[in-house]
């Protein structure tokens, strides 16, 4: 089936097969047959809902739609963007190890990566850009993988992932790609490359600004056992489920299983099945807002990029933004409906815009049906320094705009009557 066929079609499972109407299921947990499959259930040995906190029918359509968009074997839902990260590197990483970063990231993922992570005695390594060669540069023998975010936010670079998959491969690791921004039905990192997928569905899955959530989709395809030294966790006997080996025993999906059975089952960041059910009615609409959301956004790049009352306007539809050649390979011409762009007059004048609109919500979240505006060196990324700041492609006056589904006229409206209270 077409991507957005699999996307809003309720009567069908991922693998494209006839399936009853998407139930709710709200309890906790789920009856075993008898002790027999409880024990086949909890040692892993057959698949089975038991327990909410690891698995839920509702979430699981869900995971099988997100894993179907993205052509990957399998994917793990849980409570929110940030847990779906998070989850991700602890998988692959351990105490020791460290992973290489492009830094153009969300600033929340930045914080996590750069002072968190630490104190688990986890090291990420931030390259000079998101080049092939300077992360390449960056990857020894306790690296356990890379990661990028295919689209940047804010920044809006767009990642060479082919590129930076060979780097990443000749040294023997996987590449994780957040393609939060694009979407799977703009990019599938999975065909270019990456092995791990993950996803904020708080964006433009959901699409609406009610409901929190994250995924993580296994591509299937990463050698782990050609890398046992490197993978112990992957491809020695897990204790806590009577020596399975998760590379050996699950070779189509080993790191959702891992995911799923070790992440989630001990730390709990599990999506309510409430809102995996509202995930699902988001994702209906997926392919009809894209189109409105990119329709918006060119009409206004445009405006910004004649107004004389704005600095610069980085917006990767523009045939000279330096990503552009990218937009061709990755997107197929197609760009989403992220617009950052510098307010003539620097910090302040980039805080009296944002004061000043009055259509646009200023609100942290992005791909929205509403429009938003954020200023991300006071708000998303106020914590990093100004170095920092510099290197995620932040400058003091950036105002990152999420252009919604609102008659464009109008969008343009609060704009221009924002600029002309910040600039005059």
């Amino acid at each position: 089936m077409h991507d957005e066929t699999i996307a809003i079609h309720a009567g069908y499972q991922a693998d494209g097969t006839r399936a009853v109407a998407v139930p709710i299921y709200m309890t906790v947990a789920n009856d075993f047959i008898d002790a027999e499959h409880a024990n086949l259930i909890m040692d892993l040995a057959i698949p089975g809902f038991h327990y909410n906190r690891m698995n839920n029918p509702t979430n699981d359509v869900l995971e099988k739609r997100i894993a179907a968009l993205e052509d990957g074997t399998a994917a793990l839902v849980v409570a929110s963007g940030m847990a779906a990260v998070s989850y991700a590197i602890l998988t692959v990483a351990t105490a020791g190890s460290n992973f290489v970063v492009a830094p153009q990231l969300y600033g929340a993922t930045y914080t996590y990566f750069a002072h968190v992570l630490s104190t688990l005695g986890i090291e990420a390594r931030f390259a000079a850009d998101d080049q092939a060669e300077s992360i390449g540069r960056l990857i020894d023998d306790r690296t356990c993988c890379v990661f990028v975010e295919s689209i940047g936010n804010p920044a809006g670079n767009i990642v060479d992932l082919e590129a930076v998959a060979d780097v990443a491969h000749r040294a023997g690791v996987p590449l994780i790609v957040d393609n939060t921004v694009a979407t799977p039905l703009l990019l599938k990192p999975l065909h270019h490359g990456a092995d791990i997928v993950v996803h904020s569905l708080t964006k433009f899955i959901g699409g609406h600004g009610t409901t929190l959530g994250g995924a993580i989709v296994d591509g299937g395809s990463f050698p782990w056992t050609e890398h046992a030294e490197r993978f112990p966790t992957f491809n020695q006997p897990e204790i806590a489920f009577h020596d399975v080996v998760f590379a050996r025993d699950f070779p189509e999906r080993p790191f959702i299983v891992r995911a799923r059975s070790i992440q989630l089952r001990n730390t709990g960041a599990t999506l309510s099945p409430f809102n995996a059910f509202q995930l699902l009615q988001g994702l209906e609409t997926l392919a009809l807002r894209l189109e409105r959301h990119e329709a918006n956004a060119r009409a206004i790049a445009d405006y910004l990029a004649h107004d004389p009352r704005v600095e610069w306007v980085n917006f990767a539809g523009f045939p000279d933004n330096p990503y552009h050649h990218l937009v061709q390979k990755y997107l197929n011409g197609r760009v989403p409906s992220i617009i950052t762009f510098g307010v003539l007059g620097g910090y302040e004048a980039g805080l009296a815009f944002f004061d000043s609109v009055q259509l646009f919500k200023r609100v942290l979240n992005l791909g929205d049906a509403k429009s938003l505006v954020i200023h991300p060196a006071s708000t998303t990324h106020r914590q990093l320094s100004e170095a920092e700041l510099i290197a995620v492609g932040i400058r003091p006056e950036t105002i990152r705009l999420s252009i919604g589904l609102e008659h464009v006229d109008d969008l343009i409206e609060d704009i221009d009557q924002a600029l002309a209270s910040a600039v005059g």
